[in-house]
């Protein structure tokens, strides 16, 4: 047998050399190897600059104090609008106020009137018998004074006056040749108003035309 080793025969691969390629891999990372020509073909040349991103543009001083002054100018026209729409409530509050005690005042001289119709009623009835004298017709007088004065009240319901229904309660009617229209014949009792209200109606007698 010679010296040296016999060679492999018919393309066989020796078992020895296989073993000590293997062996030579062995610290070698295949994955990342086979990455790396990737990761070259994506890196710039030698050379050649990367491509930088375009700058942010800081605004300048001008266009900082342009838009300060359009906000400043919103802040305003809509701080104005608010006050104006407080002025407005505020009016309508003053005259809604001032209606409601104007209502308010007229429905307690309302109602101090209706508690004296029956003693104005009386007053009349003995003024027109004669029975109203001494200082019973003084204090009368005073009384009918002060409420006209004072409250504004008026008395109305005269004969002749022509038949209104928002002024008249007609409790009797006649007929007569004497008249063309409805007319008041006879006051049975006198009516009051305050200003514009009629606290009562005056009760009349009707003469309508026969």
């Amino acid at each position: 047998m010679s010296e040296h080793a016999e060679e492999p025969s018919g393309g066989e691969v020796d078992p020895a050399l296989a073993e000590a390629v293997e062996a030579a891999f062995d610290d070698v990372d295949l994955d990342a190897a086979a990455a790396a020509p990737t990761a070259a073909a994506q890196a710039p040349a030698d050379g050649e600059p990367e491509e930088a991103e375009p700058p942010t543009e800081e605004p300048s001083e001008l266009e900082v104090a342009q838009a300060s002054a359009a906000q400043a100018a919103e802040d305003l026209a809509r701080a104005r609008a608010d006050l104006y729409n407080l002025q407005q409530e505020y009016q309508s509050f003053v005259r809604r106020s001032r209606e409601g005690a104007q209502g308010h005042r007229e429905a307690g001289q309302a109602a101090v009137v209706e508690a004296l119709i029956p003693v104005l009623d009386e007053v009349a009835l003995a003024r027109e018998h004669g029975d109203l004298t001494g200082p019973f017709e003084a204090m009368a007088g005073k009384l009918e004074s002060v409420l006209g004065d004072k409250f504004g009240l008026v008395r109305f319901g005269e004969v002749g006056e022509v038949f209104d229904p928002a002024l008249h309660e007609a409790l009797m009617a006649v007929e007569s040749a004497e008249v063309e229209e409805p007319t008041v014949n006879l006051v049975l009792q006198p009516g009051y108003r305050l200003g514009e209200r009629v606290v009562r109606a005056a009760r009349v007698q009707v003469a309508n035309p026969a």
